[in-house]
C-alpha cells in the first residue's frame, strides 16, 4: 500500500444512484408486456436477449432500449403494435434523463484522497451518457482522468494501468461489483476494494466468497479511508 499511486473509482452504483433506475424501467416494460407472458417470463427473456446482445452493444442504456424492443418482439411473435415501441422509446428516453442522486459518503471520500494520490473514474457503458452523468454530479474536478471502458476483464484494466504510467500494485480499485471491479483487478496484481450497493446485475454476481491480500470489503465508502491511513 506504501507504492499506491492511483485510486480508481468505478461509477455507476459506486459514485451515484444506476440499477435502482434500470430495475424501475424493467417493471414498467413488464406491466407494458404483462398480455403476453408473466413478469417473471418477460424479465428472463430481457436478461436472455441483453446478454446475446452485449457483443454487438455493449454497456448502458441505448443497448438496453434496444434490447426491450427486441424483446418484445420475440415475447409477441413480432405481432407488437407501434404504439408499444414508441413507449419503449419513451421509457428509454426517461432513462437518459434520470437526475444523478450521489451515494452517501462520497463527496466526502474524494475530498479527503484528493491531493493526497491520483483519483481516475474506471467505468464502463456508453461514453455520452457517462461522461453526461460524470458532468451533472459535480464531482468532475475530483478526478485527473476518465476511463469509459467497453468492458472490465483483465486486458482493459492492464491498458489502463499502462496508459497512467504506473504498476499493478500501485493501482487501487474501488467499486460495487465483484465481477467487474474486484476480480480482474485482483488478478492482474492490483488492490480492489467492494463497496455493496442494494441491487446488482444479475450478470454482475458472483457466487463465491473472495479471499485475498489485497481485497478489503466495506459497507460503506467512507470506510476505504481506513485502509488507506
Amino acid at each position: 500500500m506504501k507504492n499506491l499511486k492511483v485510486i480508481a473509482f468505478d461509477a455507476d452504483d459506486t459514485l451515484f444512484i444506476n440499477e435502482t433506475y434500470f430495475d424501475e424501467t424493467e417493471k414498467k416494460f413488464c406491466a407494458l408486456m404483462e398480455d403476453y407472458l408473466s413478469h417473471q417470463g418477460i424479465s428472463q427473456q430481457l436478461f436472455k436477449v441483453e446478454i446475446d446482445n452485449l457483443k454487438l452493444y455493449g454497456y448502458g442504456i441505448k443497448g438496453y432500449i434496444l434490447s426491450m424492443i427486441e424483446a418484445a418482439m420475440n415475447i409477441s411473435n413480432n405481432t407488437i403494435p407501434i404504439e408499444i415501441i414508441e413507449k419503449i422509446v419513451q421509457y428509454g428516453k426517461e432513462l437518459l434523463e434520470k437526475p444523478i442522486v450521489l451515494l452517501d459518503g462520497v463527496e466526502e471520500t474524494l475530498a479527503a484522497l484528493h491531493g493526497k494520490y491520483k483519483l481516475v473514474v474506471a467505468t464502463k457503458g456508453d461514453l455520452l451518457d457517462q461522461r453526461r452523468k460524470l458532468h451533472d454530479s459535480g464531482l468532475g474536478h475530483y478526478f485527473h482522468h476518465i476511463e469509459v471502458m467497453s468492458d472490465k476483464q483483465e486486458v482493459d484494466y492492464s491498458d489502463l494501468i499502462r496508459r497512467l504510467e504506473i504498476q499493478p500494485d500501485e493501482f487501487f480499485m474501488i467499486g460495487n461489483s465483484l465481477k467487474s471491479d474486484v476480480l480482474p483487478v485482483l488478478a492482474i496484481g492490483g488492490h480492489a476494494v467492494h463497496i455493496p450497493f442494494h441491487t446488482t446485475w444479475a450478470h454482475e454476481k458472483v457466487d463465491h466468497k473472495i479471499v485475498h491480500e489485497k481485497f478489503w470489503a466495506y459497507e460503506k465508502i467512507t470506510d476505504v479511508l481506513k485502509s488507506l491511513e
